[in-house]
């Protein structure tokens, strides 16, 4: 049985015997669509009559590389389970795959997740009055908008941005490059601050192309990242254990959760696959930022 086919029948199942509301039975159908484009991430050319547990346990630690918190990953294994119980029943595959999987452990959870209020909470609780402030502010938001690693942060440098495009260039893990879309608001903040902040910075040898600067014109280090969001934590009162790797989380997971393909939040966080195969699918760059357009809640 084809994907399309047997998600067709489960969502005619969903509106006619279960007579579920619209954004409940869009809610199943995502579920079913982000493991058809996990199976097809790896390479694994299978049909939901192939499926088995193994394959569910690696799509339920995939999204939780992804950054997805534990109850997210329980409510779309839910959708899941729903998904082959049905298939079950109508006999469309020999045997439910999903019957002896068990949830994603609640109390173990992942670093916090941000949620989109959280996140504006945290960039308003910035004093935009200083230079400093406003340099933080670019920060925050690229680290938002991008999902970049808080290495890839403070490595950047002026030469891979390329604003009016709409896109900055990132260098990965593995010296791996990849374009990033970036959106508006982290646009507008990062030539705030190049034009008017950093322009007036005492820049130290070897530390001229670096986009973010401490006062003394050196690069700033990870832990002082790290010390910028614990002060806002501290201010905003949010009582959560958060870091910059919380906002690269926090965008992943908004991107998926508001509906964005697996394959193209993928490329924009510079993940190699669970697999021992790397599979990374260059797409369209226009694709990319349609995604971010459509998905990403500060768009």
């Amino acid at each position: 049985m084809q994907w399309e086919h047997a998600i067709k029948q489960f969502i005619s199942y969903l509106k006619l015997e279960r007579s579920l509301s619209e954004n409940s039975i869009l809610a199943y159908e995502r579920d079913v669509v982000k493991l058809r484009q996990f199976i097809e991430l790896s390479n694994l050319n299978l049909l939901p009559n192939d499926i088995s547990i193994r394959h569910l346990q690696q799509f339920l630690q995939y999204i939780g590389e992804l950054g997805m918190s534990a109850y997210s990953q329980a409510r779309i294994l839910s959708g899941l389970k729903s998904f082959f119980k049905y298939l079950h029943y109508e006999n469309l595959i020999p045997a439910d795959p999903s019957e002896l999987l068990e949830s994603p452990k609640l109390g173990r959870k992942l670093p916090d997740t941000l949620s989109f209020e959280e996140v504006l909470k945290l960039l308003d609780a910035i004093d935009l009055s200083t230079d400093e402030g406003m340099r933080n502010r670019a920060i925050l938001e690229v680290l938002y908008s991008c999902g970049l690693r808080v290495s890839e942060l403070v490595e950047l440098k002026i030469s891979q941005l390329y604003l009016d495009g709409g896109f900055i260039r990132v260098i990965g893990k593995g010296n791996k490059e990849r374009l990033v879309p970036i959106g508006r608001d982290a646009i507008k903040y990062v030539k705030i601050y190049l034009e008017e902040i950093r322009v007036h910075i005492n820049k130290k040898p070897g530390f001229e192309d670096h986009v973010f600067l401490n006062r003394r014109g050196s690069k700033l280090s990870r832990v002082m990242i790290f010390l910028i969001i614990k002060q806002l934590n501290e201010v905003t009162g949010l009582h959560k254990t958060i870091s910059p790797h919380t906002f690269r989380h926090s965008f992943a997971t908004h991107l998926v959760e508001g509906g964005a393909d697996l394959r193209a939040v993928q490329e924009m966080l510079g993940h190699e696959s669970i697999t021992t195969t790397e599979i990374y699918t260059h797409l369209d760059r226009d694709y990319l930022k349609q995604v971010i357009t459509e998905f990403h809640p500060r768009s």
